[in-house]
């Protein structure tokens, strides 16, 4: 019975050792949309878990499909979506009533062509305005092709919930249980009396 008791405590305390000190995970999950006139972009983002004194999270990965093309990839921090030279997106995304700044995220999609929406507060109304470029692109905001385009937008994004991390209460239960299956079952020792 001791060596149960001992062994049942000793799983309970590896259990609560191993998993009470885990971290929560440093990335959240988002899904986004945006849509206007001819256009219908969504997703998800990948972001940090905490966000910067004015409550935006830096992107540091996107999936999704703009117009029934495949996003490829996030446009850098710091650079510009080709087409759109010299405004440099920074891939912040919010909860806040505006959830992007005036530079806003970008990427690129399976046709070669990028997007960069972004919250506009330089309209007479503010809003959102996404800046799409599409091959040939011609280096430069002033050089918008036929093909090129800045239109206004509808952009929502909310974090995936997600659930909790494993708790110490829940643990403690898991060892509780692993103390009752090692423990000698009465039956079992009258039984062996009897032989």
């Amino acid at each position: 019975m001791k060596i149960a008791l001992l062994s049942a405590t000793a799983l309970a305390t590896t259990f609560g050792l191993v998993f009470g000190t885990m971290q929560a995970a440093s990335a959240l999950n988002w899904n986004w949309n945006y849509s206007g006139t001819g256009i219908a972009a969504n997703g998800t983002f990948t972001t940090n878990d905490t966000p910067n004194d004015l409550g935006f999270y830096l992107i540091s990965g996107i999936t999704g499909t703009r117009n029934g093309e495949t996003i490829t990839g996030l446009q850098l921090a710091g650079t510009p979506v080709p087409g759109n030279e010299p405004f440099n997106v920074d891939n912040l995304i919010s909860l806040n009533t505006q959830q992007l700044t005036g530079n806003g995220f970008g990427y690129s999609t399976s046709g070669g062509n990028f997007s960069n929406p972004f919250f506009a507060d330089f309209l007479p109304t503010p809003g959102y305005l996404e800046v799409f470029s599409a091959p040939p692109i011609i280096p430069g905001f002033e050089n918008l092709g036929l093909e090129d385009s800045e239109l206004p937008i509808r952009f929502s994004a909310s974090i995936i919930t997600v659930p909790e991390p494993t708790s110490i209460p829940s643990l403690l239960v898991l060892g509780i249980g692993a103390l009752s299956a090692l423990k000698p079952n009465k039956l079992s020792k009258l039984t062996d009396k009897k032989r």
